[in-house]
């Protein structure tokens, strides 16, 4: 089992965020598998109420509350369950052009 990073790696730059989503407004894709492209890290950041992320393939799954991130790695399939009710977004990060 991989462990769950703690930090993105450095080198790295905001390219942008989605809206904040509740539980009635989250898109269906995040509900299931997906992933980011290729050197295209994610941070899950839970605003209000609470979010269980899951990653299948490496065995894992973290219950986000209030306040918290989560980082997402490039390509690796993973998909989020609300708990009741819930506001986040999520920050896209990539490499610093040279």
């Amino acid at each position: 089992m991989t462990s769950y990073p703690k930090d993105l790696p450095p080198g790295l730059t905001a390219r942008r965020r989605t809206p904040s989503f509740t539980e009635q407004s989250v898109p269906a894709a995040l509900l299931k598998d997906h992933s980011t492209k290729a050197g295209v890290w994610g941070v899950l950041h839970v605003e209000a109420g609470r979010l269980k992320y899951t990653v299948p393939s490496e065995g894992w799954e973290l219950e986000i509350p209030q306040g918290e991130t989560a980082i997402i790695r490039p390509e690796v399939p993973h998909y989020i369950t609300p708990f009741d009710s819930v506001t986040f977004y999520v920050e896209f990060w990539g490499e610093d052009a040279v």
